[in-house]
């Protein structure tokens, strides 16, 4: 079922809005977040049943089924609540050192740049944020820039396998197969992609890996990942230490599954998400959705910030704003035009327009994107 029109009844956003920001915070389908209350419910009616005896085994079970997807052992992941928090509890592990470099480019999420200079500047350490140039034209062109970047004193490189604002995805695999050979650690943040692009983490061979299942995986609110080489392991410690430590030695996932009374019903909520769309025929959904995103990018005439490849983006294209649009642009289409769409400032006179198209998407949710701003930008 790879048809917007009867997708959109699968999902409980509001009909009267033509939603095209799936990227900044997800949808979840009906069925998937009925299965969600159902393991609430149960929580509810059996507290110490579900958390003291079987949370151990159904945790179990739900990295199971996510590490199958990611191509990863089970065991080398554990559930965190979004993306955000898993890279910061990798950044932790690099015991930074005055003079320290963690390098990272001016494309990434601006809640982790934040987190990396305050990190940074707890260590005495310098976050090093290589610009790259837009639009792109090729992978080559993005890895000799960061590579460009490298120097004696750098101990991480840091990277969005796909950028949030600028719906870019990086040549990571490239880059973490240099960053491996020299020696430098490598921390990805992965939270656009399960689900809507490619991943298989053993052939990735990052170091440490966070993703968000509630984004494009259409798992609840709450349900990330965070996956570390075995090797690392050790030295990984969650945010809050709590009854994971009991022990001589307890394991990776001990520690980070264990932090006091919380709700898990998100993470057990995964594999619930990941069976909907394979029952959907999710991967002929992604190839419609990347071809209306294409589409977007070819039609809206504004100028697009990558090739017209797969290769740069799957379901979510960023276009860059004439100098002129409204300064209240994302406001105006949505009061005037019930259009839900994100808008992004990038230095003192860069913005771009960023469109998502979901499952729930089709053809005219693009036309009328298009129709609202020939009206507001000519």
């Amino acid at each position: 079922m790879s048809d917007g029109t009867r997708l959109r009844e699968e999902f409980l956003l509001d009909p009267s809005v033509t939603f095209l920001n799936h990227g900044s915070f997800g949808a979840t389908p009906r069925a998937v977040f009925e299965r969600y209350q159902e393991w609430q419910l149960e929580l509810e009616r059996q507290p110490v049943l579900f958390l003291a005896r079987r949370l151990d085994a159904l945790l179990a079970e739900a990295r199971a089924a996510l590490g199958a997807y990611l191509g990863a052992d089970e065991d080398d992941l554990v559930f965190v609540p979004n993306a955000t928090a898993g890279v910061n509890v990798a950044a932790w592990p690099l015991a930074l050192q005055p003079g320290d470099e963690v390098l990272s480019t001016d494309l990434e999420y601006g809640a982790l740049d934040l987190m990396w200079e305050h990190v940074c500047a707890d260590s005495g350490a310098r976050y090093v944020r290589t610009a790259v140039r837009l639009p792109v034209t090729s992978a080559e062109e993005i890895v000799d820039a960061v590579w460009a970047g490298v120097g004696l004193r750098t101990r991480a490189l840091f990277l969005s396998h796909h950028t949030s604002t600028t719906a870019t995805t990086l040549p990571v695999a490239e880059l973490c197969r240099r960053a491996r050979e020299t020696g430098i650690q490598t921390i990805v943040d992965g939270a656009h992609v399960p689900g809507h692009l490619p991943l298989n983490l053993r052939e990735l061979d990052a170091d440490y890996y966070a993703g968000n299942c509630h984004k494009w995986l259409c798992a609840p609110k709450g349900a990330g990942f965070l996956y570390v080489r075995r090797e690392l392991q050790r030295d990984v410690h969650p945010l809050l230490i709590s009854w994971g430590y009991e022990g001589d030695d307890p394991s990776f996932v001990s520690r980070h599954e264990k932090q006091g009374t919380r709700d898990p019903s998100a993470y057990l909520t995964v594999p619930t998400a990941i069976a909907w769309q394979d029952e959907h025929e999710w991967a002929t959904v992604r190839d419609r959705c990347h071809e209306l995103a294409r589409r977007a990018r070819n039609e809206l005439d504004l100028e697009p910030l990558t090739p017209d490849s797969a290769e740069f983006f799957g379901q979510m294209v960023t276009l860059r704003l004439p100098k002129d649009a409204p300064k209240d642009l994302q406001e105006r289409l949505y009061a005037e035009h019930r259009i839900e769409i994100p808008v992004f400032e990038r230095g003192d006179d860069d913005r771009f327009i960023r469109a998502s198209f979901q499952g729930y998407n089709d053809t005219a949710d693009l036309e009328r994107l298009k129709a609202a701003l020939l009206e507001q930008i000519g």
